[in-house]
C-alpha cells in the first residue's frame, strides 16, 4: 500500500478532545519511522501535548526522538509575527487614526486563528523541503481542525479578491490622500507583504488539497456523542476537499475482558464500532484497543502503532475516493462534491459569476467553475449517497 508522490507525505490527526488523536498521530509517526521513511511528528494543537506523549522535550526546532523520528511543536506566534508584521503595523497605524488606543489597536490587527494558520505554512515548507518522506501532525480538536483547515481558503478568496483591486486603488488615491488627510495610506510594502501572506496561504491550500500527498485521519472512540461529531467534520472536510483516508476507533474494550461488569459496555462498544464502519463506509475502519496503561513513551507508542497498523504501510493511503469530478452525461455537464453524511436540509446552492456557492450547516464553500462550466446555466442538482451533483446545460 506504498504510495509514491513528489514531496513529503502529509497525514492529519483530528477528533473531538480526549479521544487520543495524539497519541494515534504518534504512535503512526513512530511505525513510519521504523520502517525506515525520515519522519517528522508535529503539532499545531495549543495544548502541546505530543511532547508528554512521546516523553520527550519538543519545542519550536525539530529535535531526533528515536532513530529516524523527529519532533516539533510548532511556534505559531513567531510565524504569524513573521508573516503578519508589516500589515499588522499598517493596520494598527489605521486604527489608532481613527481613536483607538495602542493596545487596543495592536490587538484588533490581528484577526482571531491567525497565528494557527501562519502555524500551517511550517507544515508546507517541512512537505516540500526534500528532508521528510512523512510529515505527521496532530491537530487540534475538531472545531478548531476545522476552522484552520479553512482558513487557508477562506482567506485566499479574500485575498484574491480585495489585494489586485485595492492595489489599484491606492495606485491611484494615494497622491490625493496624502495631500488632503493625515489617514496613513499602504505603501508597496504593505503590499508586498500581503502577496507574499496570500501565495503562502495558496501553497499551503493546495497542499492540504492534493489528495495524492495529505490524508486526514479520524480519531474516534465507540461513544455516540464522538462518532456523530466526528461525522460532521468528514462532511464539512470533504465539502473544502481534504480526503480522510482512514478512521481509526480507539480504545475499544478487548475481547479478553470477560467480567460480566463489562458486559453492558462491550454490547455499547459493539454497536456503536457497527455504526462507525457503517457512518464512514467506503472509508476503511482501523481498531486499537483500549490499553492496559498510559501509552507514554517510545516503547509503548512502538506497541501501539505495531498493533493498529499490522503489515500495512502506515504512510500509505488507505481509501483513494474521488474528489471533485466534471463529467458529462447525455449531453449535459454534471459537477460531482462528495459531502458525505450531510443531509438534504443542510445543503445550499448559490450560483456567483464563476462561482457556485455550496453551504452545508454553517460552512460555505465558493467553488470556483472549471472554464467548462463557467458559462453555463445551472439545470438541477440533487444530494444522492452522499455525493452532491450539479448539472449545467447551455450557455447562458
Amino acid at each position: 500500500m506504498t504510495t509514491v508522490v513528489d514531496g513529503a507525505r502529509v497525514l492529519l490527526f483530528t477528533g473531538k478532545g480526549g479521544v487520543g488523536k495524539t497519541t494515534v498521530a504518534a504512535a503512526t509517526a513512530l511505525r513510519c519511522a521504523d520502517v525506515g521513511l525520515r519522519t517528522l511528528v508535529l503539532s499545531t494543537d495549543p495544548a502541546h501535548s505530543l511532547a508528554d506523549a512521546l516523553d520527550v522535550e519538543l519545542g519550536p526546532l525539530s529535535v531526533q526522538v528515536a532513530g529516524e523520528l523527529w519532533g516539533q511543536q510548532l511556534d505559531a506566534q513567531d510565524r504569524m509575527e513573521e508573516a503578519w508584521g508589516d500589515i499588522q503595523a499598517y493596520l494598527t497605524e489605521v486604527l489608532t487614526w481613527a481613536g483607538a488606543d495602542a493596545l487596543e489597536a495592536e490587538e484588533l490587527a490581528v484577526l482571531p486563528g491567525l497565528d494557527e494558520l501562519f502555524a500551517l505554512t511550517d507544515i508546507n515548507d517541512h512537505a516540500g523541503s526534500g528532508r521528510w518522506d512523512v510529515v505527521v501532525v496532530d491537530c487540534a480538536p475538531t472545531a478548531e481542525t476545522l476552522r484552520l483547515l479553512a482558513l487557508p481558503q477562506v482567506l485566499s478568496w479574500y485575498m484574491e479578491r480585495l489585494f489586485p483591486v485595492g492595489r489599484r486603488v491606492n495606485r491611484v488615491v494615494a497622491p490625493v490622500l496624502s495631500r488632503v488627510s493625515s489617514l496613513p495610506v499602504a505603501g508597496d510594502g504593505v503590499f508586498a507583504a500581503t502577496q507574499r501572506v496570500y501565495a503562502r496561504l495558496e501553497a499551503v491550500r493546495e497542499l492540504l488539497a492534493d489528495v495524492r500527498r495529505t490524508s486526514v485521519r479520524l480519531v474516534v472512540n465507540p461513544e455516540r456523542v464522538v462518532v456523530a461529531e466526528a461525522r460532521r467534520l468528514h462532511t464539512y472536510l470533504s465539502l473544502f476537499g481534504y480526503q480522510v483516508d482512514a478512521v481509526v476507533a480507539n480504545r475499544l474494550l478487548p475481547d479478553g475482558i470477560t467480567d460480566p461488569w463489562f458486559e453492558s459496555w462491550k454490547r455499547a462498544h459493539a454497536e456503536h464500532l457497527a455504526g462507525i464502519e457503517a457512518g464512514f463506509a467506503p472509508v476503511p475502519v482501523l481498531r486499537a484497543e483500549l490499553a492496559p496503561g498510559e501509552l507514554i513513551g517510545v516503547e509503548a507508542l512502538r506497541r501501539f502503532g505495531a498493533e493498529l497498523y499490522g503489515d500495512d504501510d502506515p504512510s500509505g493511503r488507505f481509501h483513494e475516493g474521488d474528489g471533485l469530478q466534471v463529467q458529462r452525461r447525455n449531453g449535459h455537464h454534471v459537477l460531482r462534491l462528495p459531502l458525505p453524511g450531510a443531509a438534504r436540509e443542510e445543503v445550499d446552492l448559490g450560483r456567483r459569476a464563476g462561482e457556485l456557492l455550496v453551504r452545508v450547516g454553517s460552512h460555505r464553500r465558493a467553488v470556483v467553475l472549471p472554464d467548462s462550466l463557467r458559462h453555463r446555466r445551472v439545470t438541477g442538482a440533487r444530494l444522492e449517497a452522499g455525493v452532491l451533483e450539479v448539472s449545467f446545460g447551455g450557455r447562458s
